[in-house]
């Protein structure tokens, strides 16, 4: 798939000729000095049919198809890059080739599951509280807070946890804030060879992004049937107060993303720097709880993950005075290249303005295909980020979208994801009338 913009769409002849019109701005044609097709201009919603359905014909026409060659390509959005992969694997023996130079790898996406545009039944928050089981019910998953004041606490409670899997040659994971992760290693000395250690300041930035890029990514590499054990510790001092709803609802969801896993993620709180609510919020996301100091673990009276999910979806601040853009199908790329003008104007270089315009091609591809039709862009500066919102009028229902990792084979589904895996912080507001989506991205 490709993030980069590599040259210009043009038009060629009619179908038919030596070169095949696509619509008004993609097209195929052969590629010199080889069989096979080689295709310009845009994968985008108003194009993958057509992306799916001429390499085909074009096998007709020409007899004998090897390549399909997609260098010329100028913008890709993540259902076209599955479009041009169904199109590659219905050519015969053909193998899809691009100049590396201009092709970048992003992480695979696509759109959200559907949203009913103005869906006003059920309560929005109703699917939520199926997601989530009674303790009891979580099975062989156990997720454990662990409450400690000072650094003989942390220890006291993150190394027999660690060393118990390494005795047990289980799979473990240590993913905290570099100065815990110091911590941890040095106090394992040789026995930290066999652990793999995450920044969760690096890796788990953007909260969302924590359940497939950090602890699913871990879990989903051991072998099947096999226990991990994880230190994720996603909450720390200093964390902002546009973070902390994402992270409490982070936490809340491990235990409807890990329902019925192998494993076991120990999430530390510092009682002495992170406030009550917070403290609080812990013992309402994690069915056990371990009070500091004292190693025991015991049962949270307080366990009501659907009820964090649902506190934090709440509406977000007012956007400031930043001029709003209403897109539908035919104005998505002009909403693109809207997105990415202000982003250059505000400050974003080289990867992160990729990124954001990556990011807002797929909110509004999603805002589309399943919100309406329609939705509302808004971009704008915010402290040291570059914000994008998006609007629209659709509804969603599954707490765990854009949390899954995807499986390999899945066709599509993977848009909201792509946005928490690239965007610095992603927050989230679904109601009956509505959902909005908002992203930063750091200058």
């Amino acid at each position: 798939m490709t993030r980069d913009r590599v040259g210009r769409g043009r038009l060629v002849r009619d179908y038919g000729r030596p070169g095949w019109a696509l619509g008004t701005g993609p097209a195929v044609s052969p590629p010199a000095g080889r069989a096979g097709v080689r295709g310009a201009g845009e994968a985008v919603p108003a194009t993958h049919e057509t992306w799916e359905r001429v390499p085909a014909q074009a096998v007709r026409a020409a007899e004998e198809v090897y390549d399909l060659e997609l260098s010329d390509l100028t913008f890709v959005d993540v259902a076209g890059a599955g479009a041009l992969v169904a199109a590659a694997q219905r050519l015969p023996g053909a193998a899809a080739r691009a100049a590396p130079a201009a092709v970048r790898a992003a992480p695979a996406a696509g759109p959200v599951p559907a949203r009913p545009a103005g869906d006003r039944g059920a309560d929005v928050m109703s699917a939520v509280a199926a997601s989530f089981p009674p303790s009891e019910r979580l099975g062989p998953f156990a997720h454990p807070a662990l409450f400690y004041r000072d650094e003989r606490e942390y220890l006291a409670g993150t190394l027999p946890f660690v060393r118990a899997a390494l005795r047990a040659g289980e799979p473990v994971a240590v993913a905290v804030p570099a100065e815990n992760l110091t911590l941890i290693r040095d106090a394992l000395g040789e026995g930290a060879d066999a652990v793999t250690f995450l920044d969760m300041r690096e890796a788990g930035r953007n909260p969302g992004r924590i359940i497939p890029g950090v602890l699913r990514a871990f879990a989903d590499a051991q072998p099947p049937g096999r226990r991990v054990r994880i230190v994720g510790e996603p909450i720390w001092a200093g964390r902002s107060a546009a973070e902390y709803p994402a992270c409490a609802q982070h936490e809340a969801l491990i235990n409807a993303a890990f329902r019925g896993r192998e494993a076991t993620i120990l999430c530390p709180y510092d009682t002495a720097r992170l406030d009550e609510r917070v403290l609080a919020d812990a013992c309402a996301t994690h069915p056990t709880v371990i009070a500091a100091g004292s190693g025991r673990e015991r049962d949270s009276a307080a366990y009501a993950p659907a009820d964090v999910v649902a506190r934090y979806n709440e509406p977000l601040p007012p956007a400031p005075d930043a001029p709003a853009l209403s897109f539908d199908r035919d104005s998505l790329p002009h909403a693109r290249h809207v997105a990415a003008g202000q982003g250059e104007r505000l400050g974003l270089r080289g990867v992160r303005l990729e990124d954001l315009t990556l990011v807002t091609a797929e909110l509004a591809t999603n805002s589309v295909v399943h919100g309406g039709g329609t939705g509302v862009l808004r971009v704008w500066a915010e402290g040291g980020y570059v914000v994008c919102e998006v609007r629209d009028r659709g509804r969603l229902d599954d707490p765990l979208a854009g949390r899954r990792p995807a499986p390999r084979d899945q066709r599509g589904g993977r848009g909201l994801l792509l946005v928490n895996l690239v965007s610095d912080l992603v927050r989230l507001h679904t109601a009956r009338d509505g959902t909005t989506v908002r992203c930063w991205f750091g200058r």
